[in-house]
């Protein structure tokens, strides 16, 4: 491990200094992916700026019946909080289907969104790979690729955002609240995660200095009508091959509103707002079902090992959106592909 400078950043302002002071600083909240990164000699930081400290800990209902979620909330503590499991279920249901209890107790909700993309190569310091030195390849494109996005790749990068919090929150439309040397500013979660383009390297739209602050939650009417489905191939601590976040809201037997979101398949959670909008007011039934995986899925593409994934993908909205239409969702005990 090579040496780095420690530091406690006492406020908000502390930690945005320290970062405009070094480009190679880094934050540490819960540590669960950094200290990774740094184990594998992936990350090298010069600096360690610690925000345990910062007032970012509380969840905060909102006068409209949302939720603020501070950024160093543990997700466990989201996850078991009597308002999210209350109103914002999904949400409870995906934390709950990642990792395990050890590593949701430390985990943070800023860390939650800042998790690295997942690809062997990029955690194997040997291999070249775009994301850590721009320009030196992608090997997983015509290599090991089983666990590799089948949606929003480039030539410069096929690797899949790891996170299942994330996937429900795009699902529920959350928005992020940051702080930077220019002050606040909000961003909404479908443009917080970024594909890769032509730049792997910057997994999200964070500008310098800025830190994550928050997530906020508007009042939905999906309490009741949820489902987070997450395949993967053991029953604990993988990360998720297709996963899918379907919320709706149904009367008289037709979608008034449904939302669908798909982790495992992209570079960031995959969200097509169009294709919802294009089934609204649509049967709930099983040709809508149908019809919606199909215009998720335009333009899936498999790079060998995973082609797999597009009818795992397709089948898993299908069983997703006939799981939220009927009010029983997943069953996170029950996780794995038979």
């Amino acid at each position: 491990m090579k040496p780095f400078s420690y530091t406690r950043a006492e406020s908000v302002g502390d930690a945005v200094a320290a970062l405009m002071a070094n480009p190679q600083a880094q934050l540490l909240a819960g540590g669960t992916n950094l200290i990774d990164l740094i184990k594998y000699d992936v990350a090298e930081p010069e600096a360690v700026i610690d925000i345990n400290r910062l007032p970012l800990k509380e969840i905060v209902e909102l006068p409209d019946g949302g939720l603020r979620i501070g950024a160093l909330v543990s997700n466990s503590a989201v996850a078991y909080d009597p308002r999210v499991k209350q109103h914002f279920p999904l949400l409870s249901s995906a934390i709950l289907a990642g990792a395990s209890p050890q590593l949701r107790n430390a985990a943070t909700t800023g860390g939650n969104l800042l998790q690295r993309t997942r690809c062997y190569y990029f955690y194997d310091p040997a291999s070249p790979c775009n994301k850590r030195d721009p320009g030196s390849g992608c090997p997983a494109i015509g290599g090991l690729n089983r666990i590799h996005a089948i949606l929003g790749a480039s030539d410069a990068c096929i690797a899949v955002h790891p996170s299942d919090m994330c996937v429900a929150l795009a699902a529920l439309d959350a928005t992020v609240e940051v702080e930077g040397p220019d002050g606040a500013r909000e961003i909404g979660f479908a443009d917080f995660h970024r594909l890769p383009g032509d730049a792997p390297d910057r997994d999200n739209t964070l500008g310098r200095g800025e830190i994550v602050t928050g997530v906020r939650l508007e009042a939905n009417h999906f309490a009741g009508h949820h489902t987070y489905l997450k395949l993967r191939d053991r029953l604990s601590y993988a990360f998720a091959l297709v996963s899918v976040a379907a919320a709706v809201q149904v009367a008289d037997g037709r979608f008034v509103e449904l939302r669908v979101a798909l982790g495992g398949v992209a570079h960031k959670p995959w969200r097509d707002p169009l294709a919802e909008a294009e089934f609204a007011g649509a049967p709930a039934g099983e040709e809508i079902f149908i019809r919606l995986a199909d215009r998720l899925l335009a333009g899936a593409e498999g790079r060998g090992h995973n082609d797999f994934k597009i009818p795992l993908a397709h089948r898993a909205i299908v069983r997703a959106l006939r799981q939220a239409v009927s009010g029983h969702p997943q069953d996170q005990t029950v996780k794995a592909i038979q």
